[in-house]
């Protein structure tokens, strides 16, 4: 008896120094042993971080580019509990599949971010992209998940890193999903966020850092918005949520010229899955004029990505009718406008940049958000969005930039002093033809997806 006894607790103290140090048990692996750093080290700023009670402690301090701790080990696909404690004052993040080497920005650490936001933002559980490209996942795309975070509490956080999908929750409640093919493998760290004087010595708690690599098993599909930076593709949520390509990246099916029952043979060019709009001489109509959908649309959710060319100028138009007498002129609807604001003269003009990028235009300027625009050349990632109880969002790089009701007074007014006012019926039909008009600028169109919303 006594020999079993010593050969159980010999088995038992085995188990529990490899999950001390970080080895497997079954599938799961433990990242911190609760002791020490080992297996973490740290690039960045200079923030002191250090091991109390069983708990990863960093620790902010002032004039400090923002620190990291990561993992010595790199990893591709993975699963990733954590739990999280923040000051109120200091922001802070995951970083997973992250980067550093010298070729990028002298080592700078960049990558995908989970979010630990404790500001009145209420983004924790969104994804950042460190170094790099900034917010891909805000969480105004997902009110719902703006609930999630509990200010001065634990917070668990839960990861999937598999194939080029992303997903998060805090909580147990989703709060982001990125389908992203920029990085596939990178170290997981904690990041300190770099401070003033005001904010020196506020801390960030992290404990029960668990890590699985096999016998991967995602979470099943909910219903929050996706975030897909693939061109062209359609994720399995997406198509769970019921998103559809409006346009497949290959041909013209689905569109045609507007009053007319073809698509345009010159004047717009599909090439390597892009749709592009050809220059000719800065004039609406003026190549190959504007084209529409076959089908009309109510309430939907639509995204397009565009790129826009030094000077150009076009938009995106919804609640298009054909039986408007344009003259020869772009068809008539509601319009997301696409401008380069810098560069074209209709930036100025209007009314308080009612005719700048992403607003109604003529109608309702965008909100200044500086962190929503990206330089002319770069692809942009546009969105209207139509409630069926009326109302309208535009958003561009997943920052909401205006909102109106549809039909309501003050809309009515809004079309009264602008040069719809006369015609008949403008932006309230229930249901409309979306338009990419061609006003002679080369712009260029991907991802162009719909979801028909009741």
């Amino acid at each position: 008896m006594r020999k079993i006894t010593c050969i159980l607790f010999w088995l038992l103290t085995v188990q529990y120094g490899m999950a001390q140090s970080g080895s497997s048990t079954g599938s799961r692996i433990a990242l911190f042993n609760g002791k020490n750093l080992a297996g973490w080290h740290q690039l960045g700023g200079q923030a002191k971080y250090e091991v109390i009670n069983g708990m990863i402690v960093g620790t902010a301090v002032p004039h400090s580019a923002n620190s990291f701790l990561v993992t010595d080990q790199l990893y591709d696909d993975f699963i990733l509990d954590i739990d999280v404690k923040v000051d109120t004052g200091l922001n802070s993040g995951i970083q997973i599949r992250s980067e550093s080497n010298p070729e990028y920005q002298n080592g700078r650490v960049h990558g995908y971010q989970a979010e630990v936001d404790p500001s009145p933002r209420v983004w924790s559980g969104g994804i950042y992209d460190e170094g790099r490209r900034g917010w891909l996942y805000p969480l105004d795309l997902n009110p719902d998940g703006k609930k999630a975070f509990k200010n001065g509490q634990w917070n668990h956080y839960h990861i999937e890193c598999i194939g080029n999908n992303i997903r998060v929750w805090v909580n147990n409640i989703p709060t982001a999903n990125l389908v992203d093919d920029m990085t596939h493998k990178g170290f997981i760290g904690l990041q300190v966020h770099a401070v003033d004087e005001k904010h020196a010595g506020e801390k960030v708690y992290f404990k029960n850092i668990y890590i699985q690599t096999r016998n991967l098993h995602p979470r099943p599909y909910d219903h929050i918005f996706v975030v897909n930076l693939i061109p062209n593709n359609l994720s399995p949520q997406e198509i769970q949520n019921g998103v559809k390509l409006l346009w497949d990246g290959k041909t013209t099916q689905g569109w045609r010229g507007i009053n007319l029952q073809h698509f345009p043979d010159h004047g717009w060019k599909i090439q390597n899955g892009v749709l592009t709009v050809l220059p000719s001489n800065g004039q609406e109509e003026g190549g190959g004029g504007d084209i529409i959908t076959d089908q009309e649309y109510g309430a939907f959710d639509l995204q397009f990505q565009f790129k826009l060319t030094p000077g150009a100028n076009s938009g995106v138009k919804y609640f298009v009718k054909e039986f408007y007498d344009t003259h020869g002129k772009s068809g008539i609807g509601l319009e997301y406008q696409l401008l380069d604001d810098e560069r074209h003269p209709d930036a100025k003009l209007g009314v308080n940049g009612n005719r700048t990028l992403s607003s109604l235009y003529d109608l309702i300027p965008r909100r200044n958000i500086p962190a929503a625009f990206k330089p002319v050349g770069e692809w942009n990632w546009g969105r209207i969005v139509v409630y069926p109880d009326g109302r309208v969002q535009h958003w561009l790089n997943g920052y909401l930039m205006l909102e109106y009701h549809r039909g309501d007074d003050a809309f009515k007014q809004l079309v009264y002093m602008s040069k719809y006012k006369n015609w008949q019926n403008f932006g309230l039909w229930p249901e409309g033809h979306i338009l990419l008009q061609d006003h002679g600028n080369e712009v260029s169109f991907r991802s162009i997806k719909i979801q028909v919303l009741k």
